[in-house]
C-alpha cells in the first residue's frame, strides 16, 4: 500500500463502496428499462462502475 493515511483509506473505502452500489442500481434500472438504447447505456454505465470499484480495490492490495 502506499503509505494512506487512515482518513485517506477510510475514503477510499467510501468511494469503492459507492461505486459498488451505483453499478447495482443502474444493473437494476436497467432491467426495469424497455428502450433498448437507454438500457444498453445503463448495463455499459455499470460495467464501468464495476471496473473503476476493481481498479480502486487493486490500488489497496
Amino acid at each position: 500500500m502506499n503509505n494512506l493515511t487512515e482518513l485517506e483509506l477510510e475514503n477510499l473505502r467510501h468511494i469503492i463502496g459507492g461505486h459498488g452500489m451505483i453499478a447495482n442500481k443502474l444493473d437494476a434500472y436497467a432491467q426495469s428499462c424497455t428502450d433498448p438504447q437507454l438500457k444498453a447505456m445503463l448495463q455499459k454505465d455499470a460495467q464501468d462502475a464495476r471496473q473503476a470499484k476493481q481498479q480502486l480495490m487493486n490500488f489497496l492490495g
